[in-house]
């Protein structure tokens, strides 16, 4: 599988994330005004009358321009315009004062005003409403000051100001606080499916089908991301090729393994009865040396072609196996009776502690034979310089264990006749499918093998 070529940025997260801050940018200049104009729109669309008519420019103009139009007007005309101006205006506080200074009418006003108005009450109160707080719009009747003047007041939190940023604070920050939000929560669901895509990805790195591989994961985006599922896939090829490969020369071992037994099985049978023969004839004792050497020989490539047959089995699962519950010490009492007399005449202080009592594993019985048998010719072949052999039981990890041990060199030691360790494996091997557990402790001054089942 070819690898795709690198990521190009428009395609990539990085990109992105880029286009997502460039947007920002962009659009963070305009927030104001257009939470400005937005506030205006949905004012005059919504509130127009309202809007405009508590617009201090417009209220400023209209009550001069109602003033005006009261030129040389008597007093009930001027008091009923009034009135109906606060039917216009219910919010506001309305009065007027004649030429003579004289209060003449007042609408909505709360708070004490003087009944007969001077020079002086005129100047104070237009200097204390400069700028305060009720808006305050004194106009002269008829644009004349001899014709008395007329006053309007609303409370500044009641009116639409001049200008429409300060009168709309509240709308602009909740605008300005939606944008950020927006943008927030953009980046926010950018790197949430970022995250998303990394949890799917490490779902497929960790969960294998049953030959232990991941499967390959889908790529729908062709960006970093993905280019990292791309890779991630071909070392799921690369395994899987290397698995078949593993498995196909796995089958070709084994059944080379299985002709090369069955081919030399011949030959062997035919030097066996040859070696039988000359035992027959007079022999110098020369010859009769080489002829139990040949024979030696001839037992341990027997031995040999066993075992790897063994193994095959064993490594393929095609090995019978039965357990049953059994006495453990029965075979191993007949175990080391069969090779008693190997042991004696190869010179071997044979060592059997074991107790009366019986011990009970759930073992198949012919298997354990196996490994019994496969340890104590190990240690006739590869520890006859320590000249003994010692199978006892003994407490490890809170159970009985069966040892058996030697004095020789070691399994470490490097020897003339050094095997290929295959014998050692079928051991562990069946150790295992039997649910024993095995612990070796090997050191120049001998081996001890512990076999005990699994707590």
């Amino acid at each position: 599988m070819k690898l795709a070529a690198k990521t190009k940025f428009r395609n990539s997260l990085l990109a992105r994330y880029v286009f997502i801050i460039l947007i920002a940018l962009c659009i963070w200049p305009l927030v104001f005004p257009v939470g400005s104009l937005i506030y205006y729109v949905q004012s005059q669309l919504f509130y127009p009358e309202e809007f405009n008519i508590y617009d201090s420019r417009n209220l400023e103009k209209a009550w001069h321009q109602e003033a005006k139009t009261l030129d040389k007007a008597a007093e009930d005309a001027v008091d009923a315009k009034l009135r109906a101006l606060k039917e216009q205006y219910p919010r506001a506080s309305m009065f007027w004062v004649d030429a003579s200074g004289r209060l003449r009418l007042k609408l909505g006003v709360t708070v004490a005003i003087p009944e007969q108005w001077t020079m002086a009450d005129s100047m104070q109160f237009m200097k204390s409403s400069y700028g305060g707080d009720p808006f305050t719009v004194v106009a002269f009747i008829g644009e004349d000051p001899k014709q008395g003047f007329m006053v309007v007041q609303i409370p500044r939190h009641m009116m639409k100001n001049e200008a429409i940023y300060p009168s709309n604070e509240r709308f602009l920050t909740v605008f300005i606080l939606s944008v950020f939000s927006f943008f927030l929560f953009t980046s926010w669901l950018f790197f949430a499916r970022i995250r998303k895509r990394l949890l799917r990805f490490q779902i497929a790195m960790t969960e294998t089908d049953e030959s232990g591989i991941p499967q390959p994961i889908a790529v729908k985006r062709v960006d970093e991301i993905g280019q990292l599922g791309l890779a991630f896939n071909h070392m799921i090829d690369q395994l899987n090729g290397a698995r078949r490969r593993e498995q196909e020369e796995e089958a070709l071992r084994k059944q080379l393994i299985a002709n090369l037994s069955h081919d030399l099985r011949t030959p062997l049978t035919t030097i066996r009865g040859h070696a039988y023969s000359l035992r027959k004839e007079t022999l110098t004792p020369k010859g009769k040396q080489s002829l139990d050497l040949i024979e030696t020989k001839v037992d341990n490539v027997a031995q040999l072609i066993e075992n790897l047959m063994s193994y095959t089995l064993l490594s393929a699962g095609k090995y019978p196996l039965q357990t049953v519950r059994t006495d453990v010490l029965r075979l191993c009492r007949t175990s080391v009776a069969s090779w008693y007399p190997v042991f004696e005449k190869e010179g071997f202080d044979i060592d059997v502690q074991l107790p009366e009592a019986a011990l009970y594993w759930n073992v198949d019985p012919q298997w354990f034979t196996r490994i019994l048998d496969n340890l104590l010719q190990n240690i006739v072949r590869h520890a006859d310089s320590g000249k003994y052999v010692c199978v006892r039981t003994e407490e490890r990890h809170g159970t009985t264990a069966v040892v058996i041990a030697d004095k020789g060199p070691g399994i470490h030691a490097e020897t003339d006749n050094k095997g290929a360790g295959i014998g050692l494996t079928i051991v562990a091997l069946m150790i295992k499918e039997m649910s024993l557990k095995q612990d070796i402790v090997s050191s120049r001054d001998g081996t001890a093998i512990y076999m005990y089942p699994k707590i």
